[in-house]
């Protein structure tokens, strides 16, 4: 998955916590308690890992159809 290293809006490293984040809420752990404790407090960064959905697997079989192999 691709997840920005930063909060878009105030910078903060959020990319190394994601992983984590992502096995406990798969856990059945309460996404607001995982992000608090993995003390991310500001609304800015906590959408940033509560809305981040994987795209790739969308996108690409449309890349494949635009760019045929050679």
């Amino acid at each position: 998955m691709m997840i920005p290293i930063r909060c878009f809006t105030c910078g903060k490293m959020i990319g190394d916590k994601f992983a984590d984040f992502e096995s406990r809420v798969k856990a059945g752990e309460d996404p607001g308690k995982v992000l608090d404790d993995l003390k991310i407090k500001r609304y800015c960064c906590r959408r940033m890992l509560i809305s981040s959905v994987d795209l790739i697997d969308q996108v690409l079989p449309y890349y494949a159809q635009k760019n045929p192999p050679s």
